[in-house]
């Protein structure tokens, strides 16, 4: 029975295991060698690439053998399907086996499966992945108990170790579980913590190229570093891609002190670098960035115009990338494609005079509005007054365009609006992203809306642009090879994951169980009802001492509900877009786990911090170092722009720390105060401020005994630094001591409750909401509130008059909430709805722009082998070109199925002399036609030629042509692609017309050849001149293409209407617009050339 048992027989070994070399059948398996994963993204690939069932076939007949772990890991697909599709022998199989597999789970996840009775868990697609995945985590374990004896610097040299062997030819599946257990004992000592069980399947999914979802305070961001480390042992580059600046440099100096600590280089790219910082930081082992600065690197790199501009690693920039947040970067901000803009059209002056008409304008009578996506439709009366007040007769007129402005006002009007969408700061209209709550000051919308939210607020109107460089995200991050991301919430777009990227989903369980509990979904029938139900929440759970956390989805929905706050004299912390809060933002969130805490905050996501029970014991800490020791560093007030704005003060709450940490703030204040004095006052607050920081990071990185030697040391100027590092070590002692007791009573009132103002366009943006509350096992609860007046039930016409009459007949008060399941599941049902819009949306956008990744991959892929190439290649490029010119010319006056007497050679001659200017015209002056012609008939028999000495009888010779054996070779190979074309093989005069085409070609070539040698510049700046002249020709032509592209996908939804597909249409006219992007582009390489080096020559 055992040698032809079925598929599942892989996972049954320990039962009936297989018969291998050296252990008889039925011998129980003492140890387990680790499975390789190489394989481990097309194993999870294919659970979804497959429907059927037919694995599971009812023949247990077939024998599967197992000799290798290879063939275990390979079969894990023939376990996926579901089980209820099994017969019942599988069914009573799979029982016993659960039974026995059992014992691969931890102890205290073992009781809560069987005390939860959750079978259908136990039997999911998820758990059978997990479970396979603690094989390896019994791997680390039993490692871990031989690594942890290691010296630092045998550990380090682990690295070097792990290098050598992958170079003699082992994989990175065969040193997995040992790299692992290097990095969990590596983190151990720098950072005092140690991977959790949990936490090695974390990196194991990584490492597979799948989505790793990790539910808040997991420890997503230590997870990182197993899959970063190993990944990084090739020496090719791994990038840790974070949603924004901060958090990049936090885990660059957190998480890469532990990789650093093992002998890789960590680099980290911010905003405002030089290149060659760039380029240093890229170059090292793993690189910490966020999406958009590697979006725009990546687009700059080609938009470059030598190779020392460069910063990534060319010519393969893209090795293996690890996306925190994933789904916030590939899908939340799916829809938006990064742009590079260059300065455009001088019509400024419209925008304003547009917003006028605007506000003339009524909605419903002049024109209607489509708020699902954003597009507004003008009546006839609307154009007809628009037309009167602009005083022209047609908006869509060419040559008096108002039609593009006026829409783009009416956008500014109705969609755009000021602390929703945007905020005003010192004269500029700023973008707040409505997913995370955070200003982007770099980011400007496209196609005129900015321009037109600016004439809106009457504000200075900055040049309008047009686009340069252009990628979706999707796009960028298709370019790497391998890909994983980390995200708390990405389940609920496993489809659109797998489908887009390949990237399949993987649950990780929690490390404690999750206790958190979900409160139903009330629903209000007015906005006020909602608000005041929700204050009257906030205030009972602040009487009873739990802290609330408020989450909003705008700026001014935040700021309503602190005014209703205010009145009733509730203390609060408001968080979001604005400078006076942002400026706070990580002091805000620390302290929003104290009792007594109340934080109204916009959309979380991105934030990067989690909210601790009782607070932040290191940020509490931090603040009262900060406090103690400014003043006396410096008397400057810190840079913060608040736009005349009072800064909100309910800070952290204030603790008294013992007589021993007094002191040490004492001496530490002191030695700040003489030290200042002793520079004469000269300290600015960021310099005081990043001393401080300096300090508190030397506390952490070296032993306080250590310290205190630093201290005791004689010295002229007084060792500040590790004063304030022992003083901190002492505060933060207390404070963690405070934390900890707060924490043990705010988790006995019920710990966190987190409050949802509004559902989101998307269940995941609710789940990160609510994952603030509940982590890592701690007591919470979450209520979500709706009105039907929110804006997504009117973006996505909801039956609100029927939601009403139902409220209406239940109940007369507008703040008594409704908590029917008739309701929530209408609501729920719409919530569905907008995914499946906005899910087609970036579909959409994906199908087109795979149309353009085509066409960008092909002019940055030559791009940069011009740039990086060697000058033969370069050289050759050019060669090429000139061909192609030539023979455009002759295809379009030459058809090889008619004679040459009817062929249009006066135009070919015309239009070829006029590529060089007067050097043809001297030499072609006397050809006419009949020479031509009388040359084609004589020649037309022969049957070879010599590829560097082919001349054409009673037409010019070509000047000095082709010495050398590489230009013979080069002229042979044209010669033989000429040949074998099969546009010329179609007609009966083929020969002639190939013969035509290598002789005009070597002419060109040879003309160009000899001014470049007249010109008695050195052939190193010759490729320079040809690489410059290429690149720029190529560029031009390539900001024209994604404009008539950028024109053409919005015309061509147009055709739908007569029943033609829009992305068909837009692949068959975008193929032709680049066709002729890349015939124009030879064109004027060509062109250029030839006149630059006859200028040249003429000047010698």
């Amino acid at each position: 029975m055992a040698a032809s048992w079925h598929p599942l027989h892989s996972h049954l070994s320990f039962i009936f295991p297989a018969p291998t070399p050296g252990r008889p059948a039925g011998a129980a398996v003492t140890h387990f060698v680790p499975s390789p994963r190489k394989d481990g993204v097309r194993v999870l690939r294919s659970l979804r690439a497959s429907t059927s069932t037919t694995c599971f076939s009812s023949s247990l007949s077939s024998p599967i053998s197992h000799s290798s772990p290879e063939a275990s890991s390979s079969n894990l697909a023939t376990v996926y399907p579901k089980v209820s599709s099994l017969s019942i022998p599988y069914v009573i199989g799979i029982s016993v086996y659960f039974s026995h597999q059992l014992r691969f789970f931890p102890k205290q996840k073992r009781s809560g499966l069987l005390s939860k009775g959750s079978w259908r868990d136990l039997l999911s697609l998820n758990s059978w992945v997990v479970r396979d995945y603690y094989r390896l985590v019994d791997a680390v374990n039993e490692l871990e108990t031989r690594i942890c004896w290691l010296t630092d610097g045998e550990l380090t040299s682990k690295t070097a170790e792990f290098r050598h062997r992958l170079s003699n030819g082992e994989t990175l599946a065969d040193i997995q579980a040992e790299a692992f257990a290097v990095v969990r004992e590596a983190a151990r000592r720098k950072l005092g913590m140690r991977h959790f069980d949990v936490q090695i399947i974390g990196g194991a999914v990584l490492h597979d190229g799948c989505i790793a979802e990790m539910k808040t305070g997991e420890g997503k961001t230590l997870v990182s570093t197993l899959a970063a480390y190993l990944n990084a042992l090739s020496g090719n580059g791994v990038h840790v891609v974070t949603v924004n600046d901060y958090l990049a440099q936090r885990d660059a100096e957190w998480m890469g002190s532990v990789h650093r600590f093992l002998g890789l280089s960590v680099g980290l790219i911010q905003r405002g670098m030089t290149s060659e910082e760039r380029r240093s930081n890229y170059n090292c082992d793993i690189t910490y960035t966020n999406n958009s600065e590697l979006g725009f690197d990546y687009l700059r790199d080609n938009l470059s115009g030598s190779k020392e501009q460069l910063v990534m690693r060319w010519p393969k920039p893209f090795h293996f990338a690890i996306v925190d947040e994933v789904d916030s970067v590939l899908i939340d901000e799916g829809r938006n494609p990064l742009l590079i803009s260059g300065e455009a059209s001088k019509d400024a002056a419209r925008y304003p005079v547009a917003a006028k008409v605007a506000e003339l304008l009524v909605l419903g009578i002049h024109y209607n509005v489509e708020l699902k996506d954003n597009s507004v439709e003008l009546t006839e009366e609307g154009v007809s007054l628009a037309e009167m007040v602009l005083e022209t007769n047609d908006l869509w007129d060419e040559n008096d365009h108002w039609a593009r402005f006026l829409m783009n006002a009416l956008k500014a009007k109705e969609f755009y609006r000021r602390d929703v969408q945007y905020i005003v700061r010192n004269g500029k209209a700023l973008i707040v992203n409505e997913l995370t709550g955070r200003v982007e000051e770099k980011r400007r919308w496209s196609e005129g809306i900015h321009q037109a939210v600016e004439a809106k607020e009457g504000l200075k109107i900055q040049a309008d642009s047009v686009v340069v460089a252009q990628i979706t995200y999707q796009s960028l991050f298709k370019l790497y090879p391998k890909l994983s991301g980390m995200t708390g919430t990405a389940k609920t777009e496993e489809k659109e994951f797998l489908k887009m990227f390949h990237m399949p989903v993987v649950e990780v369980p929690t490390n404690l169980p999750n206790i958190r509990q979900d409160l139903p979904i009330q629903a209000f029938a007015t906005a006020n009802g909602k608000w005041e139900h929700c204050r009257k929440e906030v205030e009972f759970m602040f009487n009873s001492g739990r802290p609330v956390l408020v989450g909003t989805t705008s700026v001014e929905n935040s700021e309503h509900l602190s005014d209703i706050l205010k009145k009733r004299n509730i203390p609060h912390n408001v968080l979001n877009a604005r400078p006076k809060y942002a400026a706070r933002e990580a002091e805000i969130i620390a302290q929003a786990g104290c009792k007594y805490a109340i934080t109204i905050s916009t959309n979380m996501a991105g934030r990067g911090t989690d909210i601790i029970l009782g607070g932040n014991p290191k940020m509490l800490a931090k603040k009262i170092i900060n406090e103690s020791l400014l003043p006396f560093l410096t008397k400057e007030a810190p840079n913060i722009e608040t736009d005349g704005e009072q800064i909100s003060r309910t800070g952290l709450p204030k603790i008294t720390i013992g007589a021993f940490s007094s002191g040490l703030l004492g001496k530490a204040a002191l030695m700040a105060k003489y030290v200042s004095k002793s520079e004469g006052n000269a300290w600015t607050y960021q310099k005081a401020e990043s001393l401080i920081l300096e300090s508190i990071q030397l506390s952490q990185s070296i032993q306080k005994e250590e310290l205190e030697k630093l201290f005791s040391e004689e010295s002229e100027i007084y060792p500040l630094s590790p004063a304030i590092a022992l003083a901190y070590l002492a505060v933060l002692e207390e404070c963690e001591e405070h934390c900890l007791a707060e924490g043990t009573e705010v988790k006995r009132l019920g710990g966190l409750h987190v409050i949802g103002t509004s559902l989101h366009e998307s269940r995941r943006i609710d789940n990160q909401l609510r994952g603030r509350a509940g982590r890592q096992g701690d007591p919470g609860s979450t209520r979500f509130m709706v009105s039907l007046q929110d804006e997504m039930f009117q973006k996505f016409n909801f039956d609100t008059e029927w939601a009403v009459r139902l409220i209406s007949r239940i109940t007369n008060n507008e703040d008594t909430p409704i908590e029917g399941d008739t309701i929530v599941k209408q609501l729920l049902g719409l919530q569905v709805n907008a995914e499946k819009y906005f899910f087609s949306i970036r579909k959409s956008l994906v199908e087109f722009d795979e149309v353009l990744e085509v066409q960008r991959k092909h002019v940055y892929d030559l791009r940069q082998l011009i740039l990086t190439g060697d000058s033969d290649s370069c050289s050759e490029h050019v060669f090429r070109y000139m061909q192609a010119v030539v023979d455009e010319i002759v295809f379009k006056n030459v058809d090889p199925r008619k004679h040459p007497s009817k062929w249009n050679l006066g135009d070919l001659l015309d239009e070829f002399i006029g590529i060089a200017g007067s050097r043809l015209s001297d030499l072609f002056a006397e050809v006419t036609e009949e020479d031509v012609l009388s040359s084609l008939e004589q020649i037309n028999g022969v049957q070879s030629i010599t590829a560097d000495a082919f001349s054409i009888p009673y037409l010019p010779a070509p000047p000095n042509l082709f010495r050398g054996i590489r230009r013979k070779a080069s002229s042979l190979k044209r010669w033989l692609i000429i040949c074998s074309d099969d546009t010329s093989r179609k007609g009966r005069y083929g020969g002639s017309l190939n013969l035509l085409r290598k002789y005009l070609g070597d002419f060109l070539i040879a003309t160009y050849l000899d001014d470049v040698q007249n010109s008695g510049y050195d052939e190193a700046y010759v490729r320079e001149i040809e690489r410059t002249v290429i690149v720029k020709a190529l560029d031009s032509f390539w900001r024209d293409h994604l404009i008539n592209m950028n024109r053409l996908s919005s015309a061509v939804n147009v055709r739908s209407f007569g029943h033609r597909n829009p992305l068909e249409e837009y692949k068959i006219d975008g193929c032709r617009f680049f066709i002729s992007m890349l015939s124009a582009t030879r064109r004027l390489t060509v062109e250029s050339l030839l006149q630059y080096w006859q200028s040249s020559s003429s000047q010698s």
